[in-house]
């Protein structure tokens, strides 16, 4: 009787893993892309927190490590980048954030706080900064934490050592004029003093300069206007808050709480797109609008998962069939590869690609498109 010859099953894609930090990854993020990059040859970079002390910085594409940034004395719990990859912010448990230029990974500025640093951001995250390009180095920065103060701070002064953040106001009080640009007009200041009632974990900072996002562990998510340093949206959410991201594929805003996640329009203030109801409880999130699916870590497993974002439904396994020879062959879709929950989940500027940041000390990259890619051939 003759046997049926093997039919070659569609490649199942391997993660790549990245090695070097030696404790948990909270926290990763990607830069956008480099303008000068191409479809055919992207380049973006990917920095990750660790609690090692020691934030790293890599090429996106490859995962390739590019350096380390050494001063910090605790756990780093956030790292973001500019827009135009030329600077870092990262938050740590020592009281402070750093800004480094990515360059000579040298220390521009030491933001102090009174209690653990949990957020940083750049203006323009996920997307171009209105009226501010891509090549153009950020003037400011926004840190939060334990001490439940959002703060805005001038790169250049806070490098030179001048101005501080104290009270409601700081380096001199100057008031904004009003122009799409009002935030220039001051030095370091707070926002929002005596609103938040928890730890600020989570801040973002979208293509409108005027207007930042903070996630707290008072459950609720808020929409700040910089000139007037008041509230102008917020809403509850219906656990402690794992992730709040802008993406840069659709510039939506993803927010993982307990066992829910939020999907909120990035340009409207408070406005919820749609909210997931998970089995699980979530970790992080983050979306792909083009491809219409999110990707998940949970708290209490080590699978890395893919949904649909109209259904919600779970995209763990892909059934082929190979009808020449009567085969049905089950294929798994659902990431595995960590040794511990998954804590940070990012998609690259170009949605082809995400990276995940695990408790087990290691990140991966997960192709997410057909046809070759980075390292993928």
């Amino acid at each position: 009787m003759a046997t049926e010859p093997s039919l070659p099953l569609p490649p199942k894609t391997v993660p790549l893993t990245c090695h070097g930090h030696s404790r948990p990854v909270p926290h990763l993020s990607f830069s956008a892309l480099d303008p000068t990059s191409t479809s055919s040859s992207p380049q973006y970079y990917l920095i990750s927190a660790c609690k090692d002390n020691f934030p790293m910085l890599r090429n996106g594409v490859t995962g390739d490590w590019i350096g380390t940034f050494v001063g910090h004395k605790g756990a780093v719990w956030q790292a973001r980048l500019s827009a135009d990859a030329s600077l870092a912010a990262t938050a740590s448990a020592d009281f402070s954030a750093k800004v480094w230029d990515t360059t000579s990974g040298e220390a521009l500025a030491t933001l102090e706080a009174k209690h653990i640093c949990r957020a940083v951001a750049f203006p323009g995250m996920g997307v171009e900064v209105a009226g501010q390009g891509v090549g153009e180095r950020p003037r400011w920065v926004a840190t939060a934490g334990a001490e439940k103060r959002l703060k805005i701070w001038d790169i250049e002064r806070a490098g030179a050592g001048a101005g501080s953040v104290d009270g409601g106001g700081g380096g001199g009080g100057a008031q904004p004029n009003g122009n799409a640009q009002g935030v220039e007009d001051l030095a370091n200041y707070e926002v929002g003093q005596g609103v938040h009632q928890g730890t600020i974990k989570s801040i973002v900072w979208g293509a409108d300069p005027n207007v930042l996002v903070t996630a707290a562990d008072d459950k609720m998510v808020r929409w700040w206007d910089l000139r007037s340093r008041t509230s102008v949206a917020e809403h509850g959410v219906d656990g402690l808050i794992g992730s709040c991201e802008l993406n840069g594929t659709g510039g939506v805003l993803s927010v993982a709480a307990g066992k829910g996640i939020y999907f909120f329009d990035g340009t409207q203030p408070g406005s919820l797109l749609k909210k997931m109801d998970m089995k699980y409880e979530v970790a992080s999130a983050a979306v792909n609008m083009e491809q219409r699916r999110f990707v998940t870590g949970s708290t209490g497993d080590t699978w890395v998962r893919v949904h649909d974002l109209d259904t919600g439904e779970e995209i763990g396994k892909i059934v082929v069939s190979c009808i020449q020879y009567r085969k049905l062959t089950t294929i798994e879709e659902t990431g595995k590869g960590h040794h511990g929950p998954v804590w940070s989940v990012a998609f690259s500027p170009d949605g082809k690609i995400y990276a995940t940041g695990s408790e087990d000390g290691t990140i991966k990259l997960w192709k997410f498109t057909t046809g070759p890619y980075g390292l993928w051939r």
